[in-house]
């Protein structure tokens, strides 16, 4: 079993939450390919995405009560299982709506690794020392969208789009095998009884109720929604609008993500010393200014990749700073509870992801700005939110 403060277990939890944003930024490409081929629509293939979220979104809200009664590596083992028999039918689906719904269904498996790995995070380090882990991890899951889509691109022009979901698959096997073998359990302590209905819902209250966590879950969830606009739109903007290839799109996409490695490598380097407030401040100033800068370009350079993609850089760069530490600070007050928290920020979190989705691929017709005004709102509302509530995120610890 791996080792807690080593590099490796840290890789192995980076690994666990790439799942998921990999089982988006992987097909992406293939978007329009999947369209032509199952005989549908762009409403209906956007879907495939939103329907990602929403299961992302719902599938979270168990994993971390269960997690906290029955330990991280169960329950996490089960969760890798669903996704990897989800994802063998979004392989072979023949229609729109079986790829849906079996999306839907290797979402819910894709959200309990995100949970639990950040619980495992909780479990084992605190304060600044939590933010740098888990900017670490945002580190590694930024090499996703840097790499899938060029990836999935390559894929797609050799293999067709099926071959991108049998490639998760083979990720999805490699998880089990290491979670059995390499991950420690973390759950300090086992609480006494049987998991009941109720209990999820005083847990949520619980932490609902606390500020604190309510304004590090605005910053989170505004970035994020921000982020999805970008990731449901792009392969429509990019490719059909502005006609780039399944190939260069991916160059463009990747472009444009590494940003988040950026913010997220700086962020591991300046969080021990200016700790997390400040880390998240720099990072709602950049996602705000790139937002800004995206709608100032989109309306004087309409059609230029160069123009889109350098702002949403620098987007993404203030959401890899941002999220960690808003996540690290999220789960701070309770130690105690730290799959619950886990599983109630990742639930509102990708709602919002899902919701901004939905809207860019509802008014996305022939022009960018749908997904632009998506990202200029959220950008700037999340600098707002960290300007107003400093105080407010310095609440103590909350015990049961």
């Amino acid at each position: 079993m791996l080792r807690p403060d080593t590099f490796a277990l840290t890789a192995l939890l980076g690994l666990l939450t790439t799942i998921g944003p990999l089982s988006v930024d992987l097909y992406l490409p293939a978007l329009p390919e999947i369209g032509r081929e199952l005989a549908a629509p762009t409403a209906q293939v956007q879907w495939t995405i939103s329907a990602y979220l929403v299961g992302f979104a719902f599938g979270q809200v168990g994993y971390g009560p269960l997690a906290d009664i029955h330990g991280r590596r169960p329950v996490l083992l089960v969760a890798l299982v669903a996704f990897c028999a989800a994802t063998l039918v979004c392989a072979v689906a023949s229609d729109i709506g079986w790829l849906i719904a079996a999306r839907a269904i290797q979402a819910i498996g894709a959200s309990g690794a995100a949970v639990l790995a950040r619980a495992v995070v909780r479990d084992l380090y605190h304060g600044a020392r939590a933010g740098r882990e888990m900017s670490i991890m945002g580190m590694i899951m930024g090499l996703a969208p840097v790499m899938a889509p060029t990836a999935g691109g390559v894929l797609q022009a050799a293999f067709g789009w099926r071959s991108c979901f049998y490639f998760l698959f083979a990720i999805g096997a490699v998880a089990v095998v290491l979670v059995r073998r390499l991950l420690p359990e973390t759950l300090p302590t086992r609480p006494p009884g049987r998991f009941h209905l109720g209990d999820l819902f005083r847990g949520c209250g619980v932490i609902a109720r606390h500020r604190g966590f309510r304004a590090h879950l605005a910053l989170i969830s505004l970035s994020y929604a921000g982020l999805f606009a970008y990731i449901s739109g792009s392969p429509f903007v990019l490719q059909d609008f502005f006609g780039l290839s399944p190939i260069e799109f991916g160059l463009a996409f990747a472009a444009a993500a590494i940003g988040v490695v950026a913010g997220s490598w700086l962020a591991v380097h300046i969080v021990m010393r200016i700790g997390l407030n400040r880390t998240i401040g720099l990072g709602a100033a950049a996602l705000a200014a790139g937002a800004i800068i995206l709608a100032l370009t989109t309306a004087m350079a309409p059609g230029s990749t160069v123009a889109f993609v350098l702002p949403m850089m620098l987007y993404l760069a203030g959401m890899g700073l941002t999220m960690p530490q808003a996540l690290a600070g999220a789960l701070q007050p309770f130690p105690d509870r730290a799959g619950t928290a886990s599983s109630l920020a990742g639930f509102v979190q990708q709602t919002a992801a899902a919701a901004a989705g939905a809207i860019v691929g509802h008014f996305l017709a022939s022009t960018a700005w749908p997904l632009v005004i998506v990202v200029a709102v959220t950008g700037t509302l999340t600098l707002a939110v960290w300007a107003t509530t400093e105080q407010v995120r310095e609440m103590p610890v909350r015990r049961s």
